[in-house]
């Protein structure tokens, strides 16, 4: 195993790990799907930022590539260790129209990495939203499926389907949900249809699995009034099934009552014990200008300040009550996080 590979490995695990500290509850449905070898491309809905690839990967065996939006690249170092994590950039008309260059380079690598039977992670609805809805699939996903099996005749790619599904985005501890659709044979269809139709028999398969696999409200003009009904009976957002059933029957539970949060006075003992590591947060949430980011910005901050601020806090402790007491302290301040992230109650979006 070469250095990247421990690199990428150790990562994930601590991504796994640390999410656990961080939402309340990971359904994972489908795993099964994912073919052990061979090249495959994970089609996503795209709801909360730079979240998304994060409990897909943690939760999928194969090492992973991903195409993710260019502004994110901005900063020499993030760039080297978003590189470093197989993160490639994909540039949008808002990058500029002579960035859109750039992404014939990140196409062939695309063509590339599919060549050598990896897995790479694209969002086909071209942007992220929190619309609890699927959005019509661009044509991009399909152009670096279709290229790479032109450039690669005796080439295989499987296209999975994947939805992604939050309890509420905004708050801690959320409620997640991945569900990793029916495998759908790329080759097959490229082969039997002439491109055009072929690319849209792949967005359709795509777009229609995406509608099971996550919650779809219909983008009409009934869709505040469908979303205002779930929130109000504080459903189950990530019961995937049972939410699409009651908005294709236009049947809803009767409004409840938001239940109370009895660990609301943990939830304060553990900001005061995380003082400036929440404090570095207030001041970091007013500059985020999109909503989407508000979950990436919260957990980066939090994986990174939590330990470090502990941590030093423990050697203080150390200097004037000896190791036990900063290690007793060190394994507590841990502990309840983790107990609050479970035992919390999640309500939905307001």
């Amino acid at each position: 195993m070469g250095v990247k590979k421990i690199w990428y490995e150790s990562v994930r695990l601590f991504i796994k790990v640390s999410l656990q500290f961080y939402v309340k509850r990971i359904k994972v449905y489908g795993k099964n799907n994912i073919p052990k070898k061979g090249a495959v491309l994970f089609a996503i809905n795209h709801p909360n930022a730079l979240m998304d690839p994060l409990f897909v990967t943690s939760n999928s065996k194969r090492e992973n590539h991903y195409l993710v939006r260019a502004d994110v690249f901005k900063r020499p170092l993030v760039q080297k260790v978003l590189a470093s994590l197989n993160l490639m950039p994909i540039y949008r008309i808002k990058d500029g129209i002579r960035q859109l260059s750039n992404n014939e380079q990140v196409f062939e690598k695309c063509f590339d990495i599919l060549k050598k039977e990896e897995t790479l992670i694209i969002f086909p609805q071209g942007g992220h939203s929190r619309d609890r809805n699927i959005k019509p699939l661009s044509k991009g996903f399909t152009r670096i499926v279709f290229g790479a099996l032109e450039k690669n005749p005796t080439l295989d790619i499987t296209v999975i389907p994947v939805g992604i599904t939050y309890q509420n985005s905004s708050s801690f501890p959320s409620k997640v949900c991945v569900h990793f659709g029916k495998a759908i044979n790329s080759r097959e269809i490229f082969s039997l249809n002439i491109k055009a139709k072929a690319i849209n028999i792949l967005k359709n398969e795509v777009s229609d699995q995406l509608k099971k696999l996550t919650v779809h409200i219909p983008d009409d003009a009934n869709y505040i009034s469908t979303l205002s009904k779930l929130n109000r009976a504080n459903v189950d957002f990530t019961d995937v099934k049972f939410v699409n059933k009651m908005i294709a029957e236009n049947n809803f539970p009767e409004t409840v009552k938001k239940p109370i949060n009895f660990l609301k006075p943990l939830f304060y003992i553990i900001i005061l014990n995380s003082v400036f590591p929440y404090l570095i947060w207030k001041k970091t949430s007013k500059r985020i200008g999109e909503v989407e980011f508000i979950d990436t910005m919260k957990y980066a901050i939090n994986v990174i300040s939590f330990p470090i601020f502990y941590s030093l806090q423990a050697v203080m402790l150390n200097l004037f009550f000896g190791w036990k007491i900063a290690g007793i302290y060190w394994w507590l301040s841990f502990l309840l996080v983790f107990l609050y992230t479970k035992l919390s109650i999640t309500n939905t979006e307001n």
